[in-house]
């Protein structure tokens, strides 16, 4: 009895001491949980599926219901149909697919020349003191005058064909390059310096190994601003003695008042414009896969 009477004792105190002991784990666990839970809440969320086009879909449905209920003027704003009808028309006859590829072609040129000049003088500047001082100043100057106002010293400069429409894109999109990639390479922690250092690592192993990942999240931002200015400054340029390209389109349906054309030169550029930018996105989280941020 004696025996039996220890053993119960024993099972009872076990018991007494397995609950009082996972009595704190649970606790712990609980809170764990429910932090997690509070910072789940505070993201974003997941991403939706195409949501980069809701926003211009509500957009051409408001557009579409506004026009047939006939609180807008066809006249001024024609109906989504009507530029529909009106880009094909231009499609089959010819005329815009050559005036779309003049214009993919001179915003191409002029962002590979802007997008080498802004990395380039960015990586000199970032990375040499006698390069900011000589290159930053410039830049900042260049900055502060509108890149537009250039137009009639630049058609004096390089005349009034393409060479100068090529150069002033490039003007527009080596700036945001520049000054991003350039932000970037200066906001580097100098500890990751130090440490570079002490690992004995030479300037070219710096640069691949820290500089580059460092800046590459400053330097897309950069990107982005300098495909869409690329596609702003073309509008304006394509309205100056050219013979071709969709800003030439719209500036002869000015003149005829034909505004589902100008509708039409619009649309396209914002597609060009979206899509681009879209593709810079991809590439950014493809390259960008190990940062976990709130768009991630």
């Amino acid at each position: 009895m004696t025996t039996s009477t220890s053993r119960t004792t024993d099972t009872h105190d076990t018991a007494a001491s397995a609950t009082t002991t996972s009595a704190p784990v649970n606790t712990v666990e609980g809170k764990t949980a429910v932090r997690r839970r509070r910072r789940r809440g505070l993201a974003p969320g997941k991403r939706l599926p195409a949501s980069r086009v809701v926003g211009p879909a509500l957009f051409f449905v408001l557009w579409a219901v506004a026009s047939a209920a006939g609180q807008l003027d066809p006249a001024a704003i024609p109906a989504p149909w009507t530029v529909l009808k009106t880009a094909g028309r231009l499609w089959t006859s010819g005329t815009l697919p050559t005036d779309m590829l003049t214009s993919l072609e001179r915003a191409a040129y002029g962002f590979a020349l802007g997008l080498t000049a802004g990395v380039l003088l960015a990586l000199a500047a970032g990375l040499s003191r006698i390069g900011e001082a000589l290159i930053d100043g410039t830049v900042q100057l260049n900055r502060a005058i509108p890149t537009l106002g250039l137009i009639p010293l630049f058609i004096l400069w390089l005349g009034i064909g393409e060479t100068f429409k090529i150069a002033i894109i490039a003007i527009v999109v080596y700036i945001p390059i520049y000054l991003n990639l350039h932000a970037a390479l200066s906001g580097i922690d100098h500890r990751y310096v130090e440490l570079a250092e002490v690992q004995g690592l030479s300037r070219l192993q710096f640069i691949r190994q820290i500089v580059i990942p460092g800046a590459l999240p400053g330097f897309f931002v950069g990107l982005r601003l300098g495909v869409t200015g690329s596609w702003l400054s073309l509008v304006v340029l394509e309205q100056i003695n050219a013979t071709s390209g969709l800003g030439y389109m719209m500036f002869q349906a000015q003149n005829y008042g034909q505004s589902d054309v100008i509708l039409v030169g619009l649309l396209i550029y914002g597609v060009f414009g979206l899509v681009s930018d879209s593709a810079v996105r991809l590439v950014e989280r493809r390259v960008l896969s190990w940062r976990r941020t709130l768009s991630s």
